[in-house]
């Protein structure tokens, strides 16, 4: 367990000792000394209960992502319509072939040195996968029903004081429960929080900016609190740490006060520059301070209008987004700040500006790292309604938890800035009639009630319905899942002035593998269970990404796009969601290790306007294809090009309107392939020569190499390093087909933690020290001690030269 007495915790509080009399609240972060039972337990809630043969584990934990991967763990059966006819299909890998379904029992016993009796203590929960019943003391103090779901007990009556406290937690995972991979587990963090009954409330400070200009912010700030004769002041804080002005009231309107709080010159919240300041609120009786809360957030003005679509600052952009699903590949769904951190850092250098999460309620870190970072978010909450996709999917738990869940989301996440508009719903069958009408009002009016500052969308793949039913009409954001060909009437018959395209492309490659001939091809399947990297193939639903850019760039009424998907996840392995080995998608823009794939820099291109981009695919290594045709597509941020093989000009390609594709690929047809050298030159808008790059036909697999994303880590048993391993032949250049199987091995004060190679057919876990290269390379997951020194990442091949690389790890401040 670790005490957090001085980090922030993004909307909650700083743990500061008072310096004057009194006590303020203390946070008990329980990570360690879990104790955990893959199974069924009647007895195991009891305090007395022996756990001392079960596993021991760290907190956050995903028991399934150990695996054995199987095909039939959760096999689904889902009718489709074929041939004007429904038939059965099975779903094998639906939600990742990873067994999650099942029981989970946790323990942890510990101590609250800071509690004193007449203290309030709360138990909160930032999400357990599912269905979580807590014990304290062996006494039942709640259940949820949502996986996603942050949630919170006040424990006050059940914990002891200068006492081991005894806490059990068990999880149940049903079958048809999900579509794609859950998770199970404490998946994340776990608090134990110790405040005065004078306190301010879990979550009740609500920040807004109603009013900005150049000289001078009004952030308005409501906190609600209990307590009689209490006074609150509220201090704001620069980035530096100066205090820039302080507000003092007495004045309480119920349990809520409200002040309003001047900050001059206010440096404005936005992904180009996401600045942020920090709300001190203390809570005293007379002079004795009973309570404090940290609240970080950031000064800016979101707007959606039918004149202007959606503007920021006054300004008015796109969302240049993407989705993403709560796994973290070889980390399954255990909440990680440096991976999750990684993610954002690749997704800025393509250029993306938004995230969405899909579609299920976000990760606390995640949110606080898009503050950080710089990234607009729209933060999602379910995927079913009342209506089921899946029998036992959260339609069981609606009616009784989905205003308790939106209340708990909304709560729990409004400070922060990168949030700029909510969603209620993914693709929800309740599309259909005025009943899906009314819970959508009903709904997006609970989020209005907790929120008044922020719209609502639905992501609705059901477009032609929702325009007949008035589902759409009433959404303050209409969001439409794909349907391009739907778009000009939608615009024309929803009244909201513009549309979002909530999610777009679902193109499907692989990393480094291509098909020949090259086409476009919907539901594309091949023997290898691969879909090629020429990004032309799509879903029976999709498109092409091209397609979306063109929507995007020529129609003002169209506010942005969020790609499906950022990066690979576990599940929903279309179009082999019928086969096997299948048991992760094959959607993203980068693969399940976090490796770009080349629609990475399709996307790059067009969205990173600061850098230049010239990406040139497939890879020139086809032994056996000599002399057939072998297309050459070049990605760039410039308008035109020429190619050469083996110094022999392809021509000049141009970017022009003929299609979608030639609007914003290069493209050579017909190349005939000859070992050797791929070279491709860029002109600028002049027609003079502004960037070249070249490709080389690679020589037998000689030797490994390791580049590490970083190299100095925090000692804190959790922060990671991604190590990307490559083999390159005598020459250094890279074999983009080698399979080699590798072997790995961390000495020092580091682990090793996972392995991933982007292979959406591979049946390797994650956790064992060994994996097959995929397309030439994989990435290898290092984690720290808490002991600060020195790590040695070793790499090994068999008939390949090795390689070592040193990393380092202090204590963090």
């Amino acid at each position: 367990m670790v005490l957090n007495r001085f980090r922030p915790l993004f909307f909650l509080f700083l743990c500061i000792p008072a310096i004057v009399l009194g006590q303020v609240r203390s946070v008990l972060t329980l990570k360690k000394n879990w104790k955990f039972h893959n199974g069924q337990d009647s007895m195991a809630y009891k305090m007395a209960f022996d756990d001392s043969k079960w596993q021991s584990v760290t907190i956050p934990h995903d028991w399934a992502i150990y695996g054995p991967f199987d095909k039939e763990i959760d096999k689904q059966v889902v009718a489709i319509e074929q041939n004007n006819e429904t038939v059965a299909t099975e779903k094998t890998g639906r939600t990742g072939a990873l067994p999650y379904v099942g029981q989970g029992w946790y323990r942890n016993k510990f101590r609250i040195p800071q509690y004193k009796k007449g203290q309030k203590v709360i138990l909160l929960f930032e999400g357990a996968m599912s269905e979580p019943k807590v014990y304290v003391n062996g006494n039942k103090v709640g259940e949820w029903g949502y996986g996603y779901s942050y949630f919170h007990f006040d424990i006050t009556e059940q914990v002891l004081a200068d006492k081991l406290n005894t806490i059990a937690v068990q999880l149940t995972n049903v079958e048809s429960s999900s579509r794609w991979y859950p998770g199970a587990g404490l998946y994340r963090n776990v608090r134990v929080i110790v405040k005065n009954n004078e306190s301010i409330d879990l979550w009740g400070t609500f920040i807004t900016t109603p009013f900005i200009s150049p000289e001078m912010a009004k952030v308005n700030i409501k906190t609600k609190a209990s307590g009689d004769g209490v006074h609150l002041v509220t201090r704001i804080i620069d980035a530096v740490g100066d205090t820039l002005s302080t507000d003092i009231t007495h004045l309480k309107f119920g349990n809520e006060f409200d002040q309003n709080i001047a900050v001059p010159d206010p440096k404005l919240w936005s992904p180009e520059s996401p600045y942020l300041y920090t709300a001190v609120s203390q809570l005293f009786v007379g002079d004795e301070l009973k309570d404090e809360v940290t609240t970080r957030f950031g000064i800016r003005d979101i707007k959606y209008d039918s004149k202007t679509g959606f503007s920021l600052n006054g300004k008015t952009r796109k969302f240049k987004g993407v989705c993403l699903h709560h796994d973290l590949g070889p980390l399954g769904a255990a909440v990680n700040r440096s991976a999750l951190k990684r993610q954002l850092r690749i997704l800025k250098d393509m250029g993306c500006d938004a995230i969405r999460s899909s579609h299920n309620m976000p990760s606390l870190e995640q949110l606080e790292l898009c503050d950080e970072l710089g990234f607009m978010f729209l933060a999602e909450s379910f995927d079913e309604w009342a209506k089921p996709k899946v029998e036992n999917g959260y339609n069981r738990f609606f009616e009784e938890y989905a205003e308790k869940d939106i209340v708990n989301l909304v709560r729990a996440t409004r400070n922060h800035p990168s949030i700029v508009m909510w969603s209620a719903g993914n693709e929800v069958p309740d599309q259909y009639g005025l009943i899906g009408v009314k819970r959508a009002k009903w709904i997006q009016d609970i989020f209005h009630r907790e929120d008044p500052t922020r719209p609502v969308t639905v992501g609705m793949d059901q477009v032609q319905n929702s325009m007949e039913s008035g589902f759409g009409a009433i959404l303050d954001i209409p969001g439409l899942n794909y349907r391009l060909p739907l778009y000009e009437e939608a615009y024309e018959k929803f009244p909201q002035g513009f549309i979002l395209g909530s999610e777009t492309a679902s193109t499907v490659s692989s990393r480094g593998i291509y098909k020949f001939p090259v086409v476009e091809a919907k539901m594309k399947q091949y023997k290898d269970y691969q879909s090629s990297s020429y990004d032309l193939e799509t879903c029976s639903w999709s498109n092409i990404p091209d397609d979306d850019f063109v929507w995007q760039d020529d129609k003002s009424w169209v506010i942005g796009e969020f790609v499906w998907t950022g990066f690979d996840y576990l599940g929903e392995p279309t179009p082999y969601d019928e086969k096997w080995p299948s048991r992760s998608s094959y959607f993203g823009i980068n693969d399940l290790a976090g490796l770009p794939k080349d629609r990475y820099y399709l996307y790059r291109s067009r969205w990173n306007t600061e850098e230049e981009t010239l990406h040139i695919l497939p890879h020139w290594n086809w032994e056996g294809r000599e002399g057939e045709t072998t297309p050459v597509f070049v990605y760039t941020s410039y308008d035109s090009a020429e190619l050469f093989v083996n110094g022999k000009s392809m021509g000049v390609r141009k970017k022009h309107f003929g299609t979608s594709k030639n609007r914003y690929r290069l493209m050579w047809m017909d190349v005939q392939y000859d070992p050797g050298s791929l070279k491709v030159v860029a002109f600028d808008g002049q027609g003079k020569v502004a960037v070249e790059k070249e490709m080389v036909t690679a020589g037998k697999p000689y030797r490994i190499v390791l580049d590490p994303d970083r190299t100095e880590l925090n000692a804190d048993g959790e922060d990671l390093a991604f190590v990307t391993v490559s083999v390159v032949d005598k020459h250094g250049i890279l074999c983009p087909t080698a399979t080699n199987q590798l072997k790995f091995k961390v000495k020092g004060e580091g682990k090793y933690r996972a392995a991933c190679n982007g292979d959406p057919t591979s049946l390797e876990m994650f956790h064992h020290p060994t994996m097959k290269l995929f397309s030439g390379k994989l990435v290898v997951l290092v984690t720290t001690t808490e002991k600060a020194g020195s790590i040695e990442l070793s790499v090994t091949g068999k008939g390949l030269k090795s390689a070592k690389i040193g990393l380092s790890s202090k204590k963090p401040l």
